[in-house]
């Protein structure tokens, strides 16, 4: 799976485009100044997040690839200074929401608190971007969703044990064979 072909996919997946794709693409070359810092309570919130969007099941979940960690490091380093701001801001709303919902912070919800929550926030989200299409606002659980598949699947865990593996360079198969349910291919 190449840069293209991943973007596409988190595109699909969020129904919006890829936040700090241009530098991403670009290889974060010219980082806007970090002006937020992530505390470890952030990171491990982060994880959790992420592994109620990606959970560990027969294979490993987000919080196996470390995703929350790899959010701090993408959102300081491709994020604009506005975008950082929607991020940390979005953490703290959902940490709001939380206690407005259930009277606890998320990281004392229960498995299927979090993933109700997290549905739910996923549906604001997905409304939110039919409503504010050409706006350039984005709804910081796309974010937060964005990074978890991103992180996740360019991580060595998500590109090796999750998707098949084939190392470059490899012989080119036109007719290899699927079966129904087979994994997507990732490549180095």
């Amino acid at each position: 799976m190449n840069r293209r072909e991943l973007l596409k996919l988190i595109s699909a997946t969020t129904g919006t485009a890829m936040i700090g794709s241009a530098a991403f693409i670009s290889g974060c070359a010219t980082p806007a100044p970090n002006a937020f810092v992530f505390s470890q309570n952030d990171v491990l919130l982060l994880d959790e997040i992420a592994e109620t969007i990606l959970p560990r099941t027969e294979t490993p979940g987000a919080k196996d690839a470390q995703v929350g960690q790899f959010m701090t490091v993408y959102v300081g380093a491709c994020y604009t200074l506005e975008e950082q701001a929607t991020f940390h801001k979005g953490l703290l709303t959902l940490e709001e929401r939380s206690q407005a919902v259930y009277n606890r912070n998320f990281m004392s919800l229960q498995p299927n608190e979090r993933e109700s929550f997290i549905n739910t926030l996923d549906q604001e989200a997905r409304v939110h971007a039919v409503n504010s299409k050409g706006k350039g606002e984005m709804h910081y659980f796309t974010m937060l969703k964005q990074l978890t598949v991103f992180g996740f699947f360019t991580s060595e865990i998500g590109g090796t044990q999750v998707l098949r593996h084939a190392p470059i360079p490899g012989r080119y198969d036109g007719e290899l064979p699927y079966k129904k349910g087979d994994r997507a291919w990732a490549t180095t």
